[in-house]
């Protein structure tokens, strides 16, 4: 999951922004969470929680607390949050050296859309990031998926249910075994739940009570002797992350 906040007092461009981001990243077949807060001070309020995210895109002038200060506050935090500036003015260059800063963004450049889209890819190449993608052959026709957009396969009356996230939630069936299956998707990060499911391990929000709750608020059955192992597993993955 790649997380973004946007911190612009202009909501019209951190909106404009937020959908330059979201064209772009579901091109690539990524998985993002992007959130915007309207002000520096509502960004540092979040103290630590704010290593939750990738990247930061700061407006530098905005009232009360600057994108500089809000920049110098995160630091304090963390080094490893990238931190992009988003500016009419291009006479920041020392405070971005002095607070590592990835990329400055011009606002009214006529070539921003490209400029977002060139920021993404540096970003993604500092965290090594990749989308890994397999070709399936669905009822529905051959289509290459993106594994990070893929919750869960439930095995259904012979066939396999594919439950993609793209614009929305989408359904794909295939004719296979979910044993077959399992091996391939290991590696991936798929974790067998249940004879019926095979679920990815970064959907699962919680292991409570012989259920996985994935982020979405679907909640799948483990039976009582798989549950000490998904449970283990997935406080695996936790620490990980």
């Amino acid at each position: 999951m790649f997380r973004i906040a946007i911190c612009d007092d202009e909501s019209l461009f951190a909106e404009e922004l937020k959908e330059l981001l979201s064209d772009y990243m579901m091109q690539k077949g990524l998985v993002f969470e992007i959130d915007i807060y309207d002000s520096g001070e509502a960004l540092i309020e979040l103290g630590i929680e704010v290593i939750k995210y990738n990247a930061v895109f700061l407006d530098i002038n905005m009232e009360k607390v600057d994108g500089i200060r809000t920049a110098e506050k995160i630091r304090e935090v963390s080094r490893e949050v990238f931190i992009v500036f988003v500016t009419a003015y291009v006479n920041y260059s020392l405070e971005g050296y002095r607070l590592d800063v990835v990329r400055y963004l011009l606002k009214g450049n006529v070539n921003f859309p490209s400029t977002v889209n060139e920021c993404v890819d540096a970003l993604l190449d500092k965290l090594n990031y990749s989308v890994a993608k397999r070709m399936f052959d669905f009822q529905e026709g051959t289509k290459e998926i993106s594994l990070e957009r893929l919750l869960y396969i439930e095995s259904n009356l012979h066939k396999l249910e594919f439950h993609i996230m793209e614009d929305d939630m989408k359904v794909y069936t295939m004719y296979e075994t979910l044993n077959a299956l399992e091996k391939k998707m290991v590696a991936n990060g798929f974790i067998r739940i249940h004879q019926s499911y095979l679920v990815n391990i970064k959907y699962i929000k919680n292991v409570v009570r012989y259920r996985a709750v994935l982020t979405n608020g679907i909640e799948l059955i483990i039976p009582k002797a798989r549950y000490t192992y998904v449970q283990e597993q997935f406080i695996s993955y936790q620490g990980e992350v």
